[in-house]
């Protein structure tokens, strides 16, 4: 049975646990993290150099770095619909999962420790205030495309790109701040609560 280390907090832990609904796949969660088993350990080093959660052990394989993961799933259980083996189709799925990881998460994760964490580190009202509107931005980019595919972000039909994004979504609207209104995204995010995979890992991670 795969093997999942990590914790169902973790907003890229909660990637995984979603893949793996979608998919129908077995799996045994092992609570590593703050909190739980401490990740800076010779055995967990061994296994993730970065000390991070999630990392999976799929019978003698071992694989970290979420988004990695999940492609690594679907492909190796044939899920096309969610991950298409088309390249031209694929590339559009790869190319809002790497925006997720790379402008999206950039863009909400100082507001998001500041707001729903309360970090004191992260509590400059400037540097907020030029987070959330980042924040914004990013969020105005995923309604346009919204608005362009009406159904979901590579497309009309649901894929593995509307895991991190659904998610990210899922962080947009829990966190408290003025956001903008975005019709898109509300109708997005109610199809994705009919989705049992979301309805069971899309909560917002708080510890």
């Amino acid at each position: 049975m795969l093997r999942i280390l990590g914790k169902a907090s973790s907003i890229n832990v909660r990637k995984v646990l979603w893949t793996c609904a979608e998919l129908t796949l077995p799996f045994e969660l092992e609570e590593w993290g703050s909190g739980f088993k401490p990740t800076d350990t010779p055995a967990f080093l061994a296994l993730n150099p970065n000390a991070m959660v999630p990392v999976i052990q799929d019978e003698d394989f071992t694989l970290w770095e979420s988004n990695t993961i999940i492609r690594y799933l679907a492909t190796r259980h044939g899920a096309n619909a969610l991950y298409p083996a088309e390249a031209r189709a694929r590339a559009r799925v790869d190319q809002w999962i790497d925006w997720q990881a790379s402008d999206l998460n950039s863009a909400w994760r100082y507001a998001f420790l500041s707001l729903v964490r309360r970090s004191p580190q992260h509590q400059d009202h400037q540097a907020l205030h030029a987070a959330c509107l980042q924040w914004s931005h990013c969020m105005e980019i995923l309604e346009r495309q919204l608005q362009t595919t009406g159904g979901y972000v590579a497309g009309p039909h649901f894929s593995l790109a509307d895991i991190p994004i659904g998610l990210s979504v899922n962080r947009w609207l829990e966190t408290p701040y003025d956001r903008p209104s975005l019709p898109a995204v509300d109708d997005y995010y109610q199809r994705l609560k009919e989705r049992p995979g979301f309805r069971r890992y899309g909560a917002n991670g708080t510890p």
